[in-house]
């Protein structure tokens, strides 16, 4: 009769003790048990004779991002290569990270390790955090007794995805916080200021100027319907993303129109065939087989028109068709990438080649956003001087009539 493998209890709460052990000396230390019973027994076990448990309590935390992980990837990196053993590593990084949420991920990838998981196998515990790209090299890594070098090589790969990711939102976030900005100021002189002068006005008892009156109109519309206008926008936004989520149709139709928007495209499409590289270099370069390596590329492009082409690429090669071909075969990428792969493939140097391409498409990701930043202030500047400058010379328009007919 087989047997059931038992595998660590990942809800086990973290004791911290003290204790002597057979020579009378003191030690310290943590572990992960379901109770103070398990660890007095454990350590009772290993000569030890606890006089003190007491019950480690981590905040809740924030939630884990990308940041932590390469951070994290960078110090056990150093740490490995400095000799550093591995579960000491992980107490080190654990206890000095400022995050609740990852130290209690930490400490249960260290829980594994103890229990007899290897490494690879503790980080596939935790796909979330630790996607496939990244188990597959730290698996390459093991296998081969070069971890730290590995690790070393998805920091940096992280370190570069990010400052890549980075660029993009600032180049997004600027105008996008200047429109809603615009939307709320106008909302609030429709809703509250228009009408003061719609009082004012309706006392003249003369005909008020064109503009003056389609502005009224738009106020007396915002005054009536507030709370359709903004249960429309943020409802509409809400059910927008609960779709893309759901539908794979609808985020090829967005992640496509993305590429083909004006100058943000570009941006976009550059980032994109970066990241593919980028991707693509490291895994190659980390020894993993070019058709296992592109099937972590085309989900970390962050772009479903380059997974889909990644997916039809993957079954070109592993048919037996070179890379160079069945990128051509994809029509996603520029020649000058296909050259660059294609001089790579030919020279046995791809990883090499790949990696200058992403260098390349990197710098021009950053040539790119800094002209947007300095073409958007004077654009922007002048779409919210004329749509303000117009709402205050309709408004004033007929004070200056009146104005004009007492001096006659």
């Amino acid at each position: 009769m087989a047997t059931k493998t038992k595998t660590p209890n990942l809800k086990d709460f973290t004791f911290r003790w003290e204790g002597k052990d057979r020579t009378n000396k003191i030690v310290k230390g943590e572990m992960r048990a379901s109770g103070e019973a398990v660890v007095k027994s454990t350590l009772r076990r290993q000569g030890i004779n606890v006089t003190s448990i007491k019950k480690v309590r981590l905040g809740a935390g924030r939630k884990i991002t990308e940041l932590d992980i390469a951070m994290f990837t960078r110090q056990l990196a150093t740490m490995l290569k400095s000799g550093v053993p591995l579960l000491t590593a992980f107490d080190i990084v654990a206890k000095g990270h400022s995050n609740p949420s990852v130290t209690k991920l930490l400490m249960e990838i260290k829980t594994d390790i103890e229990t007899g998981s290897s490494l690879t196998q503790a980080f596939r515990r935790h796909p979330n955090q630790f996607d496939a790209l990244y188990c597959n090299l730290v698996q390459a890594g093991e296998q081969a007794g070069i971890l730290d070098a590995l690790l070393a090589r998805l920091a940096t790969y992280k370190e570069k995805i990010l400052a890549v990711k980075k660029k993009i939102k600032s180049a997004m976030f600027y105008p996008t916080a200047v429109l809603v900005t615009a939307f709320v100021i106008t909302a609030v002189i429709m809703i509250f200021v228009i009408p003061a002068f719609k009082d004012l006005f309706s006392s003249f008892g003369a005909d008020l100027p064109g503009p003056t009156l389609l502005v009224m109109a738009i106020s007396d519309f915002f005054v009536s319907y507030w709370y359709i206008i903004f249960g429309g926008i943020f409802g509409g936004i809400y059910l927008f993303l609960q779709a893309w989520k759901k539908s794979e149709k609808l985020q090829f139709f967005m992640d496509r129109l993305l590429l083909k928007l004006p100058v943000f495209g570009q941006i976009v499409r550059n980032a994109t065939i970066a990241r593919w590289t980028r991707t693509l270099a490291t895994m190659f370069a980390a020894g993993v087989p070019l058709v296992e390596s592109l099937e972590s590329v085309g989900g970390a492009s962050g772009n479903i028109v380059y997974k889909l082409a990644t997916q039809k690429i993957q079954a070109e090669v592993s048919t037996g068709t070179n890379l160079t071909t069945a990128m051509q075969n994809a029509n996603v990428f520029p020649n000058m990438v296909m050259q660059m792969t294609s001089i790579g493939e030919e020279s046995g140097s791809l990883d090499s080649m790949l990696s200058k391409v992403a260098d390349y498409f990197e710098e021009e990701v950053d040539n790119a956003v800094e002209a947007l930043s300095s073409l958007m202030e004077p654009v922007i500047m002048v779409v919210l001087g004329t749509l303000i400058g117009g709402l205050v010379v309709a408004m004033y328009l007929p004070i200056f009539k009146m104005g004009a007919a007492v001096a006659g």
